[in-house]
């Protein structure tokens, strides 16, 4: 589990909290531990880290209980990172009433993932965002720097 996840919490967080903030305020929630991460956060062991507006980091530490038959990280782990980087950054943009949702996203897998990679993170940014649609691009990197896994998503933009 990244390490700035410890000692928070995990659950939903109720529709009309969710409406009565903005999309930046929600996103701060997650990093300060005022609102739970989801469970799959718990789940997969990540953390969201910084945002800033158009822009978040998620941070995990690759372990033996993410490894696919082949011995290193299943591509599952960084697909999860970029999608959930990229499409916070772009709910990071929104105002109040407003929230996101994958349409689709696409990742490319450049490096292997190990549990020797150590701490990774996912930074996201949006590329334009609309009244119905976002765009976001996301890298993922090791503690060297070096690009892992990319991507980018669409989604769409919807009242809340």
């Amino acid at each position: 589990m990244a390490e700035s996840s410890v000692g928070k919490r995990f659950g939903l967080v109720d529709d009309g909290r969710q409406r009565a903030m903005s999309g930046l305020e929600f996103v701060q929630g997650l990093v300060d531990g005022a609102l739970p991460l989801n469970t799959m956060a718990q789940t997969l062991g990540y953390d969201i880290v910084e945002v800033s507006k158009g822009r978040v980091v998620a941070a995990a530490e690759p372990h033996a209980g993410h490894l696919n038959p082949a011995g290193t990280v299943h591509g599952g782990l960084a697909a999860t990172l970029l999608d959930s980087c990229m499409g916070l950054a772009i709910r990071s943009m929104l105002d109040k009433g407003f929230a996101q949702t994958t349409l689709e996203f696409k990742i490319s897998l450049l490096r292997p993932v190990t549990p020797q990679t150590g701490l990774v993170k996912a930074e996201g940014k949006v590329i334009t965002c609309g009244r119905r649609v976002g765009t976001a691009e996301g890298k993922l990197t090791d503690k060297d720097g070096r690009v892992l896994a990319h991507g980018t998503t669409t989604c769409l933009i919807f009242e809340h």
